[in-house]
C-alpha cells in the first residue's frame, strides 16, 4: 500500500471494531517489513478528536515550531509529511463516517484548550494529508457509500464478517477455553458472528465463572428481547479499545442512530418501522408507501405537487435512498429478487431499544399494527397466497401489543385473522395462541355479547376442536351460542351456526342423543324462520343428514341429503361449493351400505368439477380425490388407490405442506393401503413417519395421534412375530 496511493478499508457498523484492529495489524506488518517507515494514526470520528491528533504527532515526532500558540497545526503537519526527507510514512485515518468532516471547510481552535486558538486555513481536512511519493493513506469507515467518496473501486478493501470458525475462535480465546461445545456454536450464531457482541458476552460469562456459563447466557439471551437487551447493554471493559469507543455493541450502535438521524432522518424512520417486522422476509410493499412515513416532509409537498397528489415517483427514489443507506451501514440486506428486506436480530433488539428511550416505540408499533391490519386479507383459500408471507409477521405482532384504544382494535382484529388463517394451514398452537389474545383483548375493549368478540370465541373454540381437546372446545361453543341466543336472536344464522358447531363436538364425543337433539332444533327453527331454502337452513339439514349417517341410518340420511343437494342445484348451480359439498355427502352415504358405484359416480363428478373450478392443489380437491381412492381401497381395489393417494399426498406436500393435518391424513391412507399391498416395511416405516409428525403437530393426546400409534404398535407387534 506505500507509494501514491489511497486506500479505504470499510467494515460494517455491525463489525466496527475488527476494521481498526485490521489496520492496526497492517500497520505492524508495515513496520515489520520496512522499520524506517512512520506509521501515523488519526483518529477521525470527529473534527476535535483529528484536530488532537495532529498535536499528538508533532509532539511525537517533535516538529519544530509545534509550541506556538499561534501555530496553524494543520499545516504544521502538512508540512513535516511534504518533507521527502523524513522517509516514507503511512498515515491511517480511523473511523472516518463523516466524509463533510474530510471533504469540507474545517472550523478551527477545538483542539487541546491548552494550546490556544489556531489559526486553520479554510482548505478541507483531507487537504492537510498529501499525496506524495513517500506517503500512503488508509481510510477507516463504515460505510461503502462513504468509502467510494473517498477513493475509485480499486482502493477500495470491503472486509467481510467473521466466518463461523472465527467467531468460536474468538469466543474461546476471549474465555480461555478450548473445544468446541454445542452452545458455544449456538452462542456465536445468535450474536451474528459480531466481535464485539462475542467479546462482550465472554466478558460477562467470564466476570460471572464458575456461577455462570456458556449455556446458561444463551439461554438468557433467547428467553426474550427484554432480557437479550439488558445483556447487549453491558460494557465488555476493553483496554486496548480506544477511550472514546464503547464496549456495549447496544451503546455503540445507538450512538450510529443518532449520527444517522441527523443526516438522514427518514433512513432511520423506515428502520424504525422495519424493526417490528418478523426480521427475516419483511416485504418491500409493506414498508415502501404508507401513510404518515415521513419520506416527504408536507411543506414540500406543497412546494413540489401544485394539485396535492404524490405520486410513486415522487415517492421512489428518497426511499431508495433510505434503503440504500441503511444497506451502506449494514442495518439491513435485499433478498436476491430484491423483494425482501432482512435485518440481524441484533440490529432488531437495538432499534427498539433506541426507539424506547427516545419513546418512540408505541408510535412506531402503532404504525406496524396498522399497516399489517390493512393488507393482511381474510383467509379463504383464494387469499392464502397472500397470507403466506405476511403470516410471519402477523406473528411477530403477537408479542407487540400496541397502546392506542384504536390500535388495540386493529390488533385484536389482526390476531383473529391470523388464527383463522393458521387453522386452515393445520397450525394449531398459533391459531389457539392468535385466538386466545383476540378474544381476550375484544372482551376487555367491547364485551363479552359483542359480536366481534363472540366470533373469537368461536374461533378459539375451532383451535381447541383442532387439538382434539372436545371438553374445552365444547365449553365454548357452548358460551358462543348462549351469547350469539342473546345478543343476535336464536333464529339467527351465527346462532344456528354455533349450535351446528356445538353439535358436531357432541358427535367426536360419540353422544348421539344430545347431538341429535340440538341439531334437529336447529334445522327447525331454520326452517321455521328462515325457510327451507335459506342457506343456514340446508347446512343445518346438512349437518342432521351427516349425523345419521354417522350411526347408521342410511336411509335418513339419504333423503336429507338428496332434498339439500337438488335445492342447491336449483338455487346455487351444479357446479357451487355448497352443491359439491352435498354431493360428496351422498356419496360417502352411498358407500356404506355398498352402493359402490352410485358412490364412485357421484365422487368422479365431484373431484374432476373441483379441479376445473379451483385447481388440483385446492384444499376440497384434494379431499374429494382422497375419498375416491378409499372408495376404492374399500372395495379392495389397492392399486388404483395407491396411485391415487400418492398423487394426492405429494400435491398436498406441495400445495398444503408437509406437515398439515391434511397431508398426514394421506400419509396415514397410502400407509393403509401398502399395509394391504403386502409392502409391510414400506407401510411401518411411513406410518412411523406420519406418527412422530402428529405427536409435532397435534399432540400426543390428539385422538388422531393416538389411533396411529395404536395402529402402528399392531403392525410392528404382527411383523416381530412373523420374523420369530
Amino acid at each position: 500500500m506505500l507509494g501514491k496511493c489511497i486506500a479505504a478499508l470499510t467494515w460494517s457498523i455491525a463489525h466496527n471494531s475488527r476494521k481498526s484492529k485490521l489496520a492496526i495489524e497492517y500497520s505492524y506488518q508495515v513496520r515489520s517489513k520496512s522499520p524506517e517507515t512512520w506509521v501515523i494514526w488519526v483518529h477521525a470520528s470527529n473534527a476535535a478528536r483529528f484536530e488532537q491528533s495532529f498535536w499528538d504527532i508533532a509532539d511525537q515526532v517533535k516538529i519544530p515550531g509545534r509550541q506556538d500558540p499561534k501555530v496553524n497545526i494543520f499545516k504544521l503537519v502538512e508540512n513535516w509529511l511534504r518533507d521527502e526527507k523524513i522517509g516514507k510514512w503511512l498515515c491511517i485515518l480511523d473511523n472516518v463516517d463523516d466524509d463533510q468532516l474530510l471533504c469540507s471547510d474545517p472550523v478551527g481552535g477545538k483542539g487541546d484548550p491548552m494550546r490556544g486558538p489556531t489559526n486553520a486555513s479554510a482548505k478541507p481536512l483531507l487537504a492537510y494529508i498529501p499525496r506524495s511519493r513517500n506517503g500512503s493513506i488508509m481510510i477507516t469507515g463504515r460505510t461503502r457509500e462513504f468509502a467510494l467518496k473517498m477513493v475509485d473501486h480499486k482502493g477500495l478493501l470491503e472486509v467481510k464478517p467473521m466466518e463461523k470458525s472465527e467467531a468460536l475462535e474468538l469466543l474461546q480465546r476471549k474465555l480461555e477455553q478450548s473445544g468446541e461445545s454445542e452452545e458455544s456454536q449456538l452462542l456465536v450464531n445468535e450474536l451474528d458472528f459480531m466481535p464485539l457482541a462475542i467479546v462482550q458476552a465472554a466478558s460477562y460469562i467470564r466476570n460471572r465463572a464458575p456461577r455462570y456459563s456458556v449455556s446458561q447466557y444463551l439461554g438468557d439471551f433467547q428467553k426474550s428481547d427484554r432480557k437479550a437487551t439488558k445483556l447487549l447493554k453491558t460494557e465488555a471493559g476493553h483496554l486496548y479499545r480506544d477511550w472514546e469507543a464503547k464496549n456495549s455493541i447496544l451503546v455503540a450502535w445507538q450512538i450510529s442512530f443518532d449520527y444517522l438521524r441527523q443526516i438522514k432522518p427518514s433512513a432511520v424512520e423506515l428502520l424504525s418501522l422495519m424493526s417490528f417486522f418478523d426480521r427475516q422476509g419483511i416485504p418491500d410493499s409493506l414498508v415502501r408507501h404508507q401513510p404518515k412515513a415521513n419520506y416527504i416532509s408536507s411543506s414540500e409537498l406543497l412546494s413540489e405537487a401544485g394539485d396535492g397528489e404524490t405520486s410513486e415517483s415522487d415517492l421512489g427514489p428518497d426511499f431508495e435512498d433510505d434503503v440504500a443507506t441503511l444497506r451502506n451501514y449494514s442495518f439491513i440486506s435485499v433478498s436476491e429478487n430484491s423483494d425482501f428486506f432482512t435485518m440481524h436480530r441484533l440490529v432488531q433488539l437495538t432499534t427498539r431499544a433506541w426507539l424506547k428511550s427516545h419513546g418512540q416505540i408505541d408510535k412506531w408499533n402503532d404504525k406496524f399494527i396498522s399497516i399489517l391490519f390493512d393488507k393482511f386479507p381474510t383467509s379463504e383459500y383464494e387469499n392464502w397466497e397472500r397470507c403466506r408471507p405476511l403470516f410471519p409477521h402477523v406473528k411477530s405482532a403477537m408479542s407487540q401489543r400496541p397502546a392506542s384504544l384504536q390500535c388495540l382494535q386493529k390488533w385484536a382484529t389482526l390476531l383473529f385473522r391470523g388464527a383463522w388463517y393458521a387453522s386452515e394451514c393445520g397450525n394449531i398452537v398459533d391459531a389457539r395462541e392468535m385466538a386466545l389474545r383476540s378474544r381476550d383483548q375484544r372482551r376487555l375493549l367491547l364485551g363479552d355479547g359483542h359480536e366481534d368478540s363472540i366470533d373469537s370465541t368461536g374461533m378459539l373454540a375451532t383451535a381447541y376442536w383442532l387439538e382434539g381437546r372436545w371438553e374445552e372446545a365444547e365449553k365454548l361453543f357452548s358460551r358462543e351460542m348462549q351469547l350469539s341466543k342473546m345478543t343476535l336472536g336464536e333464529d339467527h344464522p351465527n346462532t344456528l351456526a354455533s349450535m351446528r358447531k356445538l353439535a358436531a363436538t357432541y358427535m367426536n364425543q360419540s353422544r348421539w342423543e344430545e347431538a341429535e337433539q340440538l341439531s334437529v332444533q336447529a334445522m327447525k327453527m331454520s326452517k321455521t324462520k328462515l325457510g327451507e331454502n335459506h342457506p343456514s337452513t340446508l347446512m343445518s339439514m346438512a349437518s342432521v343428514a351427516v349425523m345419521y349417517s354417522n350411526q347408521g341410518r342410511w336411509d335418513q340420511a339419504e333423503h336429507l341429503e338428496v332434498q339439500v343437494m337438488e335445492t342447491r342445484k336449483i338455487n346455487l348451480g351444479e357446479g357451487h361449493h355448497d352443491t359439491l359439498t352435498s354431493m360428496a355427502n351422498l356419496a360417502l352415504t352411498y358407500r356404506n351400505p355398498g352402493r359402490w358405484e352410485e358412490a364412485e359416480h357421484l365422487q368422479v363428478q365431484v373431484a374432476e368439477t373441483r379441479k376445473i373450478k379451483f385447481g388440483e392443489g385446492h384444499p376440497d380437491t384434494l379431499k374429494s380425490m382422497a375419498k375416491l381412492a378409499s372408495t376404492f381401497w374399500k372395495q379392495g381395489r389397492w392399486e388404483e388407490a395407491e396411485k391415487l393417494e400418492v398423487q394426492v399426498m405429494e400435491t398436498s406436500k406441495t400445495t398444503l405442506g408437509e406437515n398439515h393435518p391434511d397431508t398426514l391424513a394421506r400419509m396415514a391412507d397410502l400407509a393403509f393401503t401398502w399395509k394391504s399391498l403386502a409392502r409391510d416395511a414400506e407401510a411401518v416405516n411411513l406410518l412411523r413417519n406420519c406418527l412422530n409428525k402428529r405427536k409435532q403437530i397435534l399432540g400426543l393426546n390428539h385422538p388422531n395421534t393416538l389411533y396411529i400409534s395404536k395402529t402402528l404398535l399392531e403392525w410392528e407387534t404382527e411383523r416381530l412375530n412373523i420374523n420369530v
